[in-house]
């Protein structure tokens, strides 16, 4: 137990260092208010908002409000950075309101489906633990941060510029990217409520071109979100250019793909479907499965 509660420390440790420097980063060039840089504000408020989250969380050893939680806290952050900005401009709008479109439609998604299933079994033995589960409360401060950097960059950015070619293309990038991954939730829901799909893998609709379009989706909308904010990153903010790089590897390296991948070939490896769909079928990025050429 205490080896566990000293790495959970030293984890939490280097998760805050790692948002102090992206704060550093993001906040060169930015309006401070309160004495206090906004970006770092807005960094400060993510964590700070899932460490609350976390202590009914723990007292009651659930995890069913964690993504919830999630949702709430990204808008709140855009709320926060765009209404404490001096100045606020077509940018900062478009910003805030794509972001809060998004997370209110994943969060309630995520929530009802945790909600239908009983739990979400990731948090099964977490949950049991007080520094473990702490840990992925931080976490989830750090992964708000990381997703927001590029747009809190241009929202508490001193420097302005009206909306471009840039803030066109980012919203059609977002706007395809939210579409195909509301389209995939909803085909796979449908596709669950099904009692004669019971115990089948999903095959159909945007999923027989992708095994993870919804993933898909999420990453190409938030390279939307990159490209609205380019045009007035200056200095040390490009490096919060790491926004979509972070979403990719998140989601294809570490917590999404992977995951995923492991517990489908745990259910159905060795089934002659399951294993004729995998060949035939890209990971990630949709193209026609291979056996319709």
């Amino acid at each position: 137990m205490e080896k566990v509660a000293l790495r959970s420390i030293l984890a939490i440790i280097v998760i805050l260092l790692i948002a102090a420097g992206l704060a550093f980063a993001g906040s060169q060039g930015g309006f401070v208010v309160f004495g206090i840089p906004l970006f770092a504000l807005c960094v400060a408020l993510a964590f700070i908002i899932n460490w609350i989250a976390f202590i009914p969380a723990y007292i009651w050893k659930t995890e069913k409000y964690f993504d919830l939680t999630g949702g709430i806290t990204y808008i709140t952050v855009v709320l926060v950075a765009v209404f404490l900005s001096p100045t606020v401009d077509g940018r900062s709008w478009l910003l805030f309101g794509i972001i809060s479109i998004w997370a209110v439609r994943l969060s309630t998604f995520l929530f009802m489906r945790i909600r239908a299933a009983g739990e979400d079994r990731r948090f099964r033995e977490i949950k049991k633990s007080f520094a473990r589960f702490l840990v992925t409360w931080t976490l989830q401060g750090l992964w708000v941060t990381f997703s927001l950097a590029a747009a809190l960059a241009a929202i508490t950015s001193e420097f302005r510029l009206d909306l471009g070619i840039f803030a066109l293309i980012g919203f059609l990038v977002w706007l395809f990217g939210f579409g195909f991954e509301v389209i995939a939730d909803r085909q796979k829901s449908q596709f669950k409520a099904d009692p004669e799909n019971d115990g089948k893998f999903i095959n159909l609709g945007l999923w027989s071109w992708s095994r993870h379009p919804n993933y898909f989706g999420e990453i190409v909308l938030w390279i939307g979100v990159a490209i609205i904010a380019l045009p007035v990153l200056q200095g040390w903010q490009w490096l919060t250019l790491i926004s979509p790089i972070f979403i990719i590897l998140l989601l294809t390296r570490i917590s999404g793909v992977p995951m995923l991948e492991k517990r489908a070939d745990e259910k159905w490896g060795g089934q002659e479907d399951y294993e004729a769909y995998k060949a035939s079928t890209s990971v990630l990025i949709p193209r026609p499965p291979s056996n319709s050429k």
